[in-house]
């Protein structure tokens, strides 16, 4: 496992991550001594960084990974966590009010509650489960949580931006207000490169990459059947539902064809892409099971991406909102 430097918070995380959101059972039915399982696994491979939130399962996730560090005696384990806010604001909306979304009762009760789940006596990184253009000038989230820094109960704070809204966080990463960032970026969502990552650098705020197989389209091996074995209700169900599925298949397979002379699989090439870029700290795929803890680790050797595929890629950019 190789390691990269988290931003200005002097932590050394490992490049791959565990996502927790499959975890919480949005994702399909999960068994929690699998998901213990998994994530022990991953801890003793040299996995350091794990990213849940209150939103997955309603805490679930947080307390299965709380259970996890229980049993890990190891290394350090760096835990993300987030708060959604008081009110989502609509995907329709262009410029979302920040102020007030986070009121202080809100944030104290969610930091205690993501303390006791996850057992330990201060939480690593906590994340605004949302965000908004004008965020960095509507700054009442901010006292509250240096509150809680100074009160010891959080470390680092960290902002997690809308799907496909990017640009929304640049001036904050500019600003360097924040420890990190959490964003998408994949082989198909490619628009953080275009101001995000500059600003992030210039301002030495973290970049968290989330979705980094496209909620499992990128590992290449879905079939036109595969639709039909998603759980009703789950997450997967509802973001490809209707002709979604469809679209999504035939922009895989065009990605494929590029990629075949270069990787065996789609999935190496969608981890390895998000791994070349070095403003990326962490990315976090999800992990269901210690095969794919291990399938994901590999990919963490320092091996350059071909520079004539990354070329090819910028036709391939395609920004929607599947989980609308």
């Amino acid at each position: 496992m190789r390691y990269r430097s988290f931003g200005r918070t002097g932590w050394q995380v490992s490049e791959i991550g565990f996502g927790g959101w499959q975890i919480g059972g949005q994702w399909g039915r999960v068994d929690d001594a699998d998901s213990i399982r998994t994530l022990l696994h991953a801890f003793e491979k040299g996995i350091n960084f794990v990213d849940t939130a209150e939103l997955y399962g309603a805490g679930h996730s947080e307390s299965v990974i709380g259970q996890a560090l229980r049993q890990w005696t190891g290394s350090k384990v760096y835990v993300a966590t987030k708060a959604q806010p008081t009110v989502w604001p609509s995907p329709d909306d262009a410029a979302p009010q920040v102020r007030g979304r986070f009121p202080e009762w809100h944030l104290r009760a969610n930091v205690e509650a993501s303390l006791r789940r996850l057992g330990v006596e201060r939480l690593d990184l906590f994340q605004l489960h949302s965000w908004g253009p004008q965020g960095h000038r509507e700054l009442d989230w901010l006292e509250t949580l240096n509150d809680l820094r100074a009160e010891g109960k959080i470390d680092q704070i960290g902002v997690s931006l809308r799907d496909n809204q990017p640009q929304e966080g640049v001036a904050l990463a500019r600003l360097g207000l924040v420890a990190s960032e959490q964003v998408i970026f994949n082989l198909f969502e490619q628009p953080p490169l275009d101001a995000l990552f500059p600003a992030a650098k210039a301002g030495g705020t973290a970049i968290i990459a989330r979705v980094p197989l496209d909620s499992g389209s990128l590992i290449g091996h879905w079939t036109a059947d595969s639709y039909a074995s998603f759980e009703p209700g789950s997450q997967p169900h509802q973001m490809f539902r209707g002709d979604r599925f469809a679209e999504t298949l035939s922009r895989v397979a065009a990605l494929k064809a590029d990629v075949a002379p270069y990787y065996p699989t789609l999935a190496e090439a969608a981890m390895r892409y998000v791994l070349a870029h070095d403003a990326v700290s962490v990315l976090i795929p999800g992990m269901k099971s210690p095969e794919e803890v291990d399938m994901n680790i590999r990919y963490s050797d320092g091996t350059a991406f071909p520079a004539d595929l990354l070329a090819k890629l910028p036709p391939h950019a395609w920004v929607r909102n599947f989980y609308r």
